[in-house]
């Protein structure tokens, strides 16, 4: 009967794999597949690694083939079908609705970016959104005014609001500029209601003068 070659490790995993099978942490298959090569690079025979580490023969020989294929990121456990991964929906929630670092450079999150920073799915991110109704882009802030007598002119309005003295006129001044004020101005002239009368077009603008309107 022939007797399989050792197998080669590849540089740094002599170590490595010495360390997965010490170690208490890692999952037991994974600390097997590791024993599985160190055993096949001594040049035992797959038969006695078998009897050594409590699996079948053809056991060592799948894993022996998969190292030499892979190295030892090929012991891993491959990702199975079926069932798939649950996520933690409030983990997920959570960080949505705290701001993004400021190092991303951006002021809310966006499904794809979220999914990146989570290392989870854009679909999952997008799935959670929504089903909890999240729209991160849409969230409203409100700016307090700097104005040193805000609060005397809050009290003013709305004491007028409360109690109108007779006869009481109530003033809005337009603060925008002058370009906000022309664009009303336009929006006023031309009367969804009313098609403006192409006679009275100007030349230059096509909007309507006609002074009746």
């Amino acid at each position: 009967m022939s007797v399989a070659a050792a197998v080669v490790l590849r540089p740094g995993d002599d170590s490595a794999l010495g360390a997965l099978v010490r170690s208490s942490s890692v999952p037991a298959g994974l600390a097997q597949r590791a024993r599985i090569v160190l055993l096949a690079a001594e040049g035992l025979p797959n038969a006695e690694i078998a009897r050594r580490v409590g699996v079948t023969r053809q056991t060592v020989i799948s894993w022996r083939a998969r190292y030499q294929a892979g190295g030892a990121a090929a012991l891993e456990d491959l990702a199975r079908s079926g069932r798939p991964p649950v996520h933690d929906e409030v983990a997920v929630v959570v960080a949505t609705l705290e701001p993004p670092p400021a190092k991303l450079g951006v002021t809310h999150w966006s499904a794809r970016l979220l999914a990146t920073h989570l290392g989870v799915s854009f679909a999952t991110v997008a799935r959670i959104w929504r089903k909890w109704k999240l729209q991160p882009w849409r969230v409203e802030t409100f700016t307090f005014s700097t104005d040193p007598e805000l609060d005397a002119k809050v009290r003013d309005v709305v004491g007028l609001y409360l109690q109108p003295p007779e006869n009481a006129v109530v003033v809005c001044v337009d603060e925008s500029g002058r370009a906000g004020a022309r664009h009303r101005s336009m929006e006023r002239r031309v009367s969804p209601a009313r098609p403006p009368n192409p006679a009275c077009a100007s030349p230059r603008t096509g909007l309507s003068t006609d002074s009746s309107q």
